[in-house]
């Protein structure tokens, strides 16, 4: 047995981490816009990225080092996404860190976030990294420079204490609110650990975590060039256990991925789609993505329009194997259709209606067809989705 102890301060609480973050310039008003997160000792890290044929300059950087390569300094940008610039957008991460007064760095990585196809402002990175105070402990600053359009920080930490006495930290920060449609893996996340994790549990664990949070979300169904997840792990702490580091590594992850949910652009429901009794769980999954991808849907949760028909046609779409006799559709546990009551009466529409007021709800669509079940999580798409993306570059 285990307990997860939730602590304040993110990444403060991970022994032999530091982080924080400064303004280079890149937002208005001198917002924090780089960040940096430091370990004391190398440290073992596993990653998923975007499947994105576009992969940023970051990502193909970070490809650059031998398999299994330890690091101890990650730094991120945001405002600029370093995407599709080509291999000039490599070799400024490789100017950036050979001219950053930091001596004692090993197989540094870089990650950035923001519009795609413009360089770096080299001297500005370089200028805003001489200016970091890498003893400090400032999870708040680092959290606060990799947003972009999001509204709110979003981090989490754990203490994971075991039945034996001991201990160990597990942490993240992330960003994202749009081009969230993340097919890896604009979002990134930084998790860091001080578990004794052995490096082939690290990257089991972080792509089982993936597949059922961060890569179970939409907001818009558009999926970016930079989307990244790393867990980095320096091993400080004498103590792992593989049962509770999965259930501390799910926990985050799929927390995080309902915040970003919770601020996606202009979006005020976070829906789960659970799609159940499918002939497989790649069927349900394929089906349940779809409905949080749908426009269709979305503008109906929007519009608080319980228009089963949009639930329906989507599963349809989907091509997974599906008979409308069989399918049973419900808004929290409202059956809005089925074969025996295919009509919304004024009673049930009224009670339907009542769900898609609240925050979150559940769409649950009942094949019949298998055994195999799968959730998918999205939210409402509102015209100021479209106000923010219009002006996204101004």
């Amino acid at each position: 047995m285990f307990n997860l102890i939730s602590l304040k301060n993110g990444i403060d609480n991970v022994k032999g981490f530091n982080s924080g973050g400064v303004s280079a310039g890149f937002k208005k008003d001198g917002e924090k816009d780089v960040g940096f997160i430091k370990s004391d000792t190398l440290c073992d890290i596993s990653a998923v990225f975007t499947t994105n044929k576009f992969q940023a300059a970051p990502i193909k950087h970070f490809k650059k080092y031998k398999e299994d390569f330890q690091t101890n300094f990650i730094l991120v940008n945001s405002k600029n996404a370093n995407a599709i610039t080509g291999q000039r957008g490599i070799d400024d991460i490789d100017f950036i860190f050979e001219n950053i007064n930091i001596p004692d760095i090993i197989n540094p990585i870089m990650s950035s976030t923001g519009v795609i196809g413009y360089p770096l402002q080299r001297e500005k990175i370089i200028d805003a990294v001489n200016r970091f105070d890498l003893n400090s402990k400032d999870s708040d600053s680092c959290a606060r420079a990799i947003m972009t359009t999001d509204s709110f920080k979003k981090e989490i930490c754990l203490k994971v204490e075991l039945d034996d006495g001991s201990f160990f930290h597990i942490a993240a920060i992330c960003k994202g609110a749009g081009m969230i449609n993340p097919a890896m893996a604009t979002m990134l996340c930084f998790i860091v650990t001080d578990a004794n994790i052995p490096k082939t549990d690290m990257s089991e664990l972080l792509k089982n975590s993936i597949d059922d949070s961060f890569n179970a979300i939409s907001v818009d169904g558009d999926t970016s060039t930079n989307d990244t997840v790393f867990l980095i792990a320096n091993k400080t702490q004498n103590s792992y256990d593989k049962t509770a580091f999965r259930e501390a590594l799910n926990f985050i992850t799929k927390n995080l991925s309902l915040l970003i949910l919770k601020d996606g652009e202009g979006s005020n429901k976070v829906v789960a789609f659970e799609v159940d009794g499918a002939l497989s769980r790649d069927e349900a999954k394929r089906a349940a993505s779809a409905l949080s991808n749908s426009l269709l849907v979305k503008t109906a949760i929007f519009g608080k329009d319980p228009n089963w028909g949009r639930i329906a046609s989507t599963i349809g779409a989907s091509n997974i194997a599906c008979d409308e006799e069989k399918l049973e559709i419900y808004y929290d546990d409202i059956l809005v259709y089925s074969k025996e009551h295919p009509i919304l009466d004024e009673q049930t529409e009224q009670k339907a209606s009542k769900v898609m007021k609240k925050e979150s709800y559940k769409i649950t669509c009942k094949l019949n067809m298998g055994v195999f079940s799968y959730t998918a999580y999205g939210c409402d798409l509102s015209y100021e989705y479209v106000k923010i993306n219009a002006d996204y570059r101004t």
